[in-house]
């Protein structure tokens, strides 16, 4: 089993990416070159943000992919932005018909972040309670939409500007309400397998929020049970 991941983000995700396989699919051994894949093991890279992830990356995995012949999985993970999931699908599905695009016997899996990355992490209950006294801006943000208590990928851009960006700030503000620090380069928690284990418990209590995480969750349970079988 061998997976090609094209991830969106330059940093984040390629920091927590890496991190939630170890734990959820512990089998699975990351490589450092696309040509050194064996049998259950992933290559992970950046296609350098959105649209270059389209335009460059895709062709460039596929060239890739087709070199080596040992992949069995190609995903992209991309967020939506101010697009809809499925505009954002289409969109990709489009770009590889009309380049004639062959993937060969590679499957093709979508993960879309909806809206952003820092979507699914703002989905950490026990980080923010809106409940407890807070600091502007973060208690303005609550008063806008409470994303302990509805789904954050349902939540919109407070201001009228953009989703990803506000999802971003509002998710610094609640680790700063915790005398903690994230940014794209240094996401810290987010991270670790106790701030996965907050996510993983949410969609199990809440099984409609944050159906675009859990996509890539069931992903990652298929592989395990094809590597585990």
């Amino acid at each position: 089993m061998n997976i090609y991941f094209l991830v969106e983000g330059r940093s984040t995700e390629k920091k927590i990416y890496p991190k939630w396989l170890k734990h959820l699919v512990p089998k699975l051994k990351k490589v450092d070159h696309y040509n050194q894949v064996e049998g259950n093991s992933y290559y992970l890279i950046s296609g350098n943000g959105y649209p270059a992830i389209i335009s460059d990356g895709i062709p460039n995995a596929v060239d890739k992919i087709t070199e080596v012949s040992t992949y069995d999985y190609l995903v992209i993970c991309i967020d939506a932005d101010e697009d809809t999931v499925e505009e954002r699908k289409n969109y990709i599905y489009d770009f590889i018909e009309k380049n004639k695009i062959e993937l060969g016997k590679t499957k093709l899996i979508l993960i879309i972040q909806n809206r952003c990355i820092e979507t699914w992490l703002i989905g950490n209950r026990k980080m923010f309670d809106s409940r407890q006294p807070q600091e502007e801006p973060l208690s303005s943000y609550a008063k806008y939409y409470d994303v302990s208590q509805y789904d954050p990928e349902l939540m919109g851009d407070y201001d009228g500007s953009n989703h990803a960006k506000f999802h971003g700030s509002y998710l610094k503000e609640v680790f700063k309400a915790k005398n903690l620090s994230y940014t794209k380069k240094f996401p810290g928690e987010a991270q670790k397998e106790h701030y996965l284990d907050q996510l993983l418990k949410r969609i199990d209590e809440k099984s409609e929020h944050l159906q675009t995480f859990q996509s890539f969750i069931q992903f990652c349970e298929m592989i395990n049970r094809k590597i585990n079988t």
